[in-house]
């Protein structure tokens, strides 16, 4: 079962934090950051509407934090925090490659950007801006995957993208094991039962009840987000 190649009209592109780093061990790496850039203008010139949420990971994690002793709570609200300086950094890359973009933070961080509500962030796409959204839910205990599904729901997208550093979903990590196979297509059910971790169960099960499509693929190869809206056949198709 694949939709790969429908003729997406609006998106949430998920992207990684971490992936941000690119050969550094922390921060932003602005090569990595304007690659990013260039491959969204890409996008942005299919006249696609496009949500963004972005991680925090190259800046502070929550969940790794209260292993060091952080407050779980205060780690996390480090951690949106780590989401809206990554969120800042894309919107001034995307103005530089001449693409308008809104920052809407869901928690309230004006004037750093606007306070989220559904209507201002579809709003703000059909006017042409690509709509950047941080702060993940707002609330403590819920990943940026979960943060990303709720947005995608909420705005009715027609798919998310989840921009990550390997080309889909395996039977085991690639990285580590050499002999691990490449779903082309997977359900959630076959996620679950074969305890695959590609995004958190919260965020799994709220994709599956609500049934949004998903497509993991891989962000850092140059070229491969406008590769997978055009329908070629790279990354994993994730369906109910």
């Amino acid at each position: 079962m694949t939709d790969k190649g429908k003729n997406y009209k609006r998106i949430l592109l998920k992207l990684s934090g971490e992936s941000l780093m690119g050969t550094k061990g922390y921060g932003i790496d602005e090569n990595r950051l304007g690659e990013y850039a260039s491959q969204i203008r890409e996008i942005a010139d299919m006249k696609i509407q496009i949500a963004i949420v972005i991680g925090g990971g190259n800046i502070f994690r929550g969940l790794s934090g209260a292993t060091k002793g952080f407050d779980r709570v205060k780690g996390d609200q480090m951690g949106m925090l780590a989401t809206t300086i990554n969120s800042l950094a894309l919107s001034s890359a995307l103005e530089k490659e001449g693409i308008k973009s809104k920052v809407f933070t869901a928690i309230c961080m004006e004037p750093v950007g606007k306070y989220y509500s559904k209507q201002d962030a579809l709003e703000s796409m059909e006017n042409g801006e690509v709509a950047i959204v941080s702060g993940g839910t707002g609330n403590p205990f819920f990943t940026t995957d979960t943060a990303s599904v709720l947005r995608a729901i909420e705005l009715e997208t027609d798919v998310m993208l989840k921009g990550t550093r390997v080309n889909g979903i395996y039977t085991a990590d690639p990285e580590k094991d050499p002999s691990a196979v490449k779903f082309d297509s997977i359900s959630y059910d076959e996620i679950y039962n074969r305890g695959l971790k590609i995004m958190d169960l919260t965020a799994t099960t709220l994709a599956k009840d609500n049934n949004l499509s998903i497509i993991v693929f891989d962000m850092d190869t140059v070229g491969n987000l406008k590769k997978v809206l055009l329908g070629e056949n790279i990354g994993t198709f994730v369906h109910k």
